[in-house]
């Protein structure tokens, strides 16, 4: 990309003028024009026909981050091209810093409300894609001595079929970090899942304190979709979030614009999207906890969750985890990802599944990159005493 197309990426500025159709193959493409409408509605068609679905990397949820973060964090964006189709996306970011050492690199881009790194990529596609990215990478290397692929589910298509292409055509890779998350699946019904998750004593105290605090007032549930009420829902939220140890350690979402914004625009798209599902405990019609689902067919994500704690006594967000069970009797949804932190003490009590993710470092580029790879990867690999832990 030349200087003026960087530059317009940076700021989102770029002339929004219709192009040409792009040739077969990886372009980056600026922050202006993923944002016109015959791209977005391209990126719509790929989301449908993604080989597994990833709400952070559709239009949704990513063009508020990249407007928020993209330009502090050198964020762009890969996008692959077959015949003039849009058939895979990816947001990457290239960085000196590799878990406080210098080693340049290029990653696939998170930030720090986004939880799954699988490029979206059509289906049918998913070999096709990472030999033409690797490829593109090889090319076009710039400093980066290896491709950073991080957060892939483990059991999903895209990480197979990476797998398979790196085995076709061997190239140095390892795995850099790995992670199992709370997963809910199962073909049986909310009331049967809880039955062999819980032992009856706990559910009996479960029992004992929705009783309690229903006994405080008038105790309802809501679930609710579509955009009606979504800005209050979500100053609501944001309120209950900020009122707890996030907010007085200062990593609620409310306590800076930035992440308040993003927020905002991310529910309010995945609203309009049919992508979004609340969820709420209320007592006396007042929330006191509040949980956000983003349902993306065959899966979903909990995407954030808030409690009040001066009911933290009555455990009011296991009680709306309770109710969140209901997931699993979806017809459309297979499985939930918690996106909650390997250990969480709350979550992995009821959900007993587990998913897999990895991140994933790949050489790139010519014999010589490919060599200094090999040093790094001998040393990131190289046995450890049980009291150590890697960079990532």
């Amino acid at each position: 990309m030349d200087m003026a197309r960087a530059e317009s990426f940076r700021t989102g500025n770029a002339p929004t003028a219709a192009r040409a159709p792009l040739r077969s193959g990886v372009h980056l493409l600026t922050l202006a024009e993923i944002q016109q409408g015959e791209f977005v509605a391209a990126w719509e068609r790929l989301v449908a026909h993604a080989c597994e679905p990833n709400p952070f990397f559709e239009p949704w949820f990513l063009l508020p981050a990249l407007k928020q973060w993209g330009a502090g964090e050198g964020a762009v964006v890969k996008a692959w091209f077959v015949d003039g189709r849009l058939a895979g996306l990816m947001p990457a970011a290239r960085s000196a810093d590799y878990y406080g050492h210098r080693a340049p690199h290029i990653a696939g881009w998170l930030h720090a409300n986004a939880f799954c790194g699988t490029p979206l990529i059509a289906a049918g596609y998913e070999d096709a894609f990472w030999r033409a990215l690797l490829a593109h990478f090889d090319r076009w290397p710039h400093r980066a001595m290896f491709l950073h692929l991080p957060k892939l589910p483990a059991d999903g298509p895209a990480f197979a079929a990476l797998d398979r292409v790196l085995a076709a055509k061997p190239r140095a890779h390892y795995t850099a970090a790995k992670e199992h998350r709370a997963l809910l699946s199962g073909d049986v019904t909310a009331a049967a899942y809880l039955e062999t998750a819980m032992t009856a004593k706990k559910r009996k105290e479960l029992r004992r304190q929705h009783n309690r605090l229903a006994e405080a007032g008038a105790l309802t549930f809501e679930r609710l979709e579509g955009e009606d009420g979504i800005t209050e829902w979500t100053e609501e939220f944001l309120a209950l979030e900020a009122a707890g140890w996030k907010g007085m350690e200062g990593s609620a979402l409310a306590s800076a614009p930035e992440t308040r914004a993003f927020f905002t625009q991310a529910l309010a798209g995945a609203a309009a999207a049919g992508r979004l599902e609340r969820l709420a405990l209320r007592l006396d019609g007042r929330a006191i906890a509040m949980l956000a689902n983003l349902i993306t067919a065959p899966g979903a994500y909990s995407f954030k969750t808030a409690f009040d704690e001066n009911y933290a006594r009555f455990s009011p967000g296991m009680l709306l985890q309770l109710e969140n069970l209901s997931l699993i009797e979806r017809p459309d949804i297979a499985w939930t990802d918690s996106c909650a932190a390997e250990g969480h003490p709350m979550i992995e009590r009821l959900w007993r599944g587990q998913r897999r993710m990895i991140s994933r470092n790949i050489a790139i580029g010519g014999p010589l990159r490919r060599a200094a790879f090999r040093l790094l990867m001998a040393y990131e690999t190289r046995p450890r005493k049980s009291n150590q832990t890697s960079p990532s």
